[in-house]
């Protein structure tokens, strides 16, 4: 479900290899999710290009996932989101709490 691409010093950059993030893939991507970030001890870019449709179960995996993080001093970041989720994001306010960028490139232009 989870595909690293890339391993750079500050982050991993990680393709979600779905196209519903549902209930049914939720446990396992927050468990992916959270084994990546507790063995390479890095942020997470995710790669969401594929996703085209996300639901509550698994936006809240990504909240519990982001809250792992954190005391880790790490950090997990959208990258590619599709409009509709773009707009979702925005709409229940989780542009707030998440860092989205349009790609990777414009990620390390913002984060550095």
């Amino acid at each position: 479900m989870l595909n690293v691409l890339k391993e750079e010093a500050k982050y991993l950059l990680v393709e979600v290899n779905l196209t519903e993030a549902n209930l049914s893939h939720a446990e396992q991507f927050k468990s992916e999710l959270i084994s990546l970030l507790n063995t390479k001890k890095r942020s997470i870019w995710l790669d969401m290009a594929k996703v085209t449709y996300v639901d509550s179960s698994f936006l809240g995996a990504l909240v519990a996932a982001l809250k792992h993080a954190m005391p880790m001093q790490c950090d997990v970041v959208l990258l590619s989101p599709q409009q509709d989720i773009s707009d979702l994001l925005k709409l229940i306010r989780l542009d707030k709490v998440f860092k989205i960028y349009a790609g990777e490139q414009d990620a390390v232009q913002a984060i550095g």
